[in-house]
C-alpha cells in the first residue's frame, strides 16, 4: 500500500510519538488496509481490540470485553463495583502483556461506548500502577461517525447521562483529559466508480435530493431472481419481512423439517430474544450465528454464515461459507441483565 500524506501522517503521530490518535475516515479509505500494517511493522507494542465479535474478527484482533475482562454493567465513574465478573483475576501473563502495550488500537471506534472507553482507562491504571489518563498507553482509535453508533438502552442512559454528555467515545472523562490528533484519510481505495461513490457519500451526510433517489432507481431490475448459489443477501425493513423469505427458502428445499425450541428461565421479554424461540431448519439450509462462541475453540462469530450438513433431533452441523470448516453446533445461553446503582453506597448491582 502506497502511503498517501494522510496515511503517512498517522504513521508518524504513531511511531514518533506518544500523542493519542483518532483515525477516521469514510468506507473503502484504507483503515483496515493501515491497521493490518502497523499490526506488522510497526516497531512500538501493540494490542488490537474491537467492541464486537465480527469487529474483532475483521481487525485481527480480541474483543474489548474479553481483553480487559470487563463486565457488560455501565461503568459508572468512581462506583464501586459489586458484581461477579469484578471477582476477576487477570492472569500473570495478561498484567505483563498490559504493563507492556506501548499503543492499545481500538477499532470501530464509532461503535464504543463513553464509559467503556473509562471502563478500559481504569484497568489500564490499575495494573499500570500509573495515574496517567489509560495509564500512559498511546491510544490509537479508529473508525467512522457515519456508521454504527454506540447503544444504550434507556435504563442505562438514565445512569449514564450523569456523567456522560453523549454516549459517543469522544465523552470519555479520560479521553477528555488527553490532547488527541485527528486524522481523516480522504482517498477511497475501495470504490473507482466516481458517480457511485458520491452518491454513497450523499446519503451518508443525509443530502441525498431527486437526482440520487432516480440515480438509483435506474438500477432498479423488475422480477428479478437471483440463482440461489449467486450469494445474495436480501435486505429488507421488517423482521417479518425476512421471516417470509427465510420461511419460503426453507420450504422450497427437500428433506426432513427439525424443530429446536428454547428454555427461558427467569424474565427474558420476547423482544430481547435473539433468535427465534422456535428455529425449523433443515439440510442444506443456509444459516447466520448471531453469537460469538463463548468455548475455547472460538469456531464461529457473531455474523458468521454458512449451510447445514448434517442435521438431527438433538445438534446440527454447519459447514461455513469463508472456510468451509464443518462446526458441531450445540445449544448455547444468553443471560438478560439489569443494572441498578445503589444512591447509598454507590455500588452497582445486576441481576441476571
Amino acid at each position: 500500500m502506497e502511503m498517501n500524506e494522510q496515511t503517512q501522517l498517522a504513521w508518524n503521530i504513531i511511531e514518533t510519538t506518544n500523542t493519542n490518535l483518532f483515525l477516521t475516515g469514510k468506507a473503502g479509505t484504507g483503515k483496515t488496509t493501515f491497521l493490518r500494517r502497523l499490526k506488522t511493522e510497526s516497531s512500538k507494542r501493540i494490542i488490537v481490540v474491537a467492541p464486537t465479535g465480527i469487529a474483532a474478527i475483521n481487525a485481527e484482533g480480541t474483543t474489548i470485553h474479553s481483553f480487559f475482562q470487563l463486565s457488560f454493567a455501565p461503568f459508572i465513574p468512581d462506583a464501586q463495583y459489586k458484581t461477579k465478573e469484578q471477582q476477576y483475576r487477570f492472569s500473570k501473563q495478561k498484567i505483563r502483556v498490559i504493563q507492556s502495550i506501548d499503543t492499545l488500537v481500538i477499532d470501530e471506534i464509532s461503535m464504543v461506548r463513553a464509559d467503556l472507553l473509562d471502563a478500559v482507562d481504569a484497568v489500564l491504571r490499575r495494573f499500570r500502577k500509573n495515574n496517567l489518563p489509560f495509564g500512559g498507553v498511546q491510544m490509537v482509535m479508529i473508525g467512522d461517525l457515519g456508521q454504527l453508533a454506540p447503544v444504550a438502552k434507556d435504563d442505562e442512559w438514565q445512569l449514564l447521562s450523569r456523567y456522560y454528555a453523549t454516549p459517543y467515545f469522544f465523552s470519555s472523562l479520560a479521553l477528555q483529559r488527553t490532547r488527541y490528533a485527528i486524522v481523516e484519510l480522504k482517498t477511497v481505495y475501495r470504490q473507482n466508480d466516481q458517480r457511485f461513490l458520491d452518491i454513497l457519500n450523499k446519503v451518508r451526510d443525509n443530502h441525498a435530493d431527486a437526482s440520487v433517489l432516480a440515480a438509483l432507481n435506474s438500477r432498479y431490475i423488475q422480477g428479478f431472481q437471483p440463482d440461489a448459489d449467486e450469494g445474495y443477501i436480501r435486505l429488507v425493513t421488517h423482521n417479518f419481512q425476512a421471516q417470509r423469505e427465510n420461511d419460503r427458502q426453507l420450504d422450497l428445499l427437500p428433506g426432513e423439517e427439525f424443530t429446536y425450541e428454547a428454555k427461558i428461565t427467569g424474565k427474558f421479554p420476547e423482544m430481547l430474544f435473539p433468535t427465534e424461540q422456535t428455529l425449523t431448519l433443515k439440510q442444506g439450509a443456509q444459516v447466520m450465528f448471531v453469537k460469538n462462541d463463548s468455548s475455547a475453540e472460538k469456531a464461529y462469530y457473531n455474523g458468521m454464515i454458512g449451510t447445514i450438513e448434517d442435521i438431527n433431533p438433538k445438534n446440527f452441523t454447519v459447514r461455513t461459507k469463508d472456510t468451509g470448516n464443518v462446526i458441531k453446533v450445540e445449544p448455547d445461553q444468553w443471560e438478560n441483565t439489569r443494572y441498578e446503582i445503589n444512591e447509598k453506597t454507590n455500588e452497582i448491582t445486576e441481576e441476571i
